[in-house]
């Protein structure tokens, strides 16, 4: 029978990472926006000074699947939040339940570490996955619209 495993991932993981990053940019239609590097996953991820953790999901021995995430703060909670940042798991692999068990292993994680809330994001467009993740039990929020400052906007920024 075949075995889904969770673990987490090691720096020897970085093109791993950097692959499903692409191809979950591709799936998003955004593949053009990817400009990290091996070196950059390796020093992010895995070196001194990293604020996120990720975890690989593997089916028999193969790796189907990533997730990264870190912990943010609710102050009104005061407690620390676990957001993943991305979950991905290869087309050829959906529905053997990879998906699920990575949530799973994060919201045990984010359980075990007295996390209020475990939360992401999904785009709009992407039914099977809103699906799948009001299957769970997950929930939009409301109200709340998010916001972003990247690249020339953040510089400038900065620098007005």
């Amino acid at each position: 029978m075949s075995q889904i495993v969770i673990r987490p991932a090691v720096k020897t993981d970085a093109a791993l990472i950097l692959k499903f990053i692409k191809d979950l940019a591709r799936y998003e239609k955004a593949e053009d926006q990817v400009i990290a590097q091996v070196t950059d996953i390796e020093r992010t991820i895995f070196g001194p000074d990293a604020t996120v953790e990720a975890i690989i999901c593997t089916l028999d021995d193969t790796a189907i699947g990533f997730a990264v995430y870190f912990y943010n703060y609710s102050t009104w909670q005061g407690k620390n939040g676990l957001y993943l940042e991305d979950l991905y798991v290869d087309p050829e692999f959906r529905n053997v339940g990879a998906g699920k068990a990575m949530l799973k292993f994060l919201a045990q994680n984010a359980l075990a570490k007295n996390c209020g809330r475990f939360e992401w994001n999904v785009l709009d467009w992407n039914e099977p996955a809103i699906q799948f993740y009001e299957s769970i039990g997950a929930k939009p929020k409301s109200e709340w619209v998010g916001y972003q400052l990247a690249g020339e906007a953040l510089e400038a920024f900065s620098r007005s």
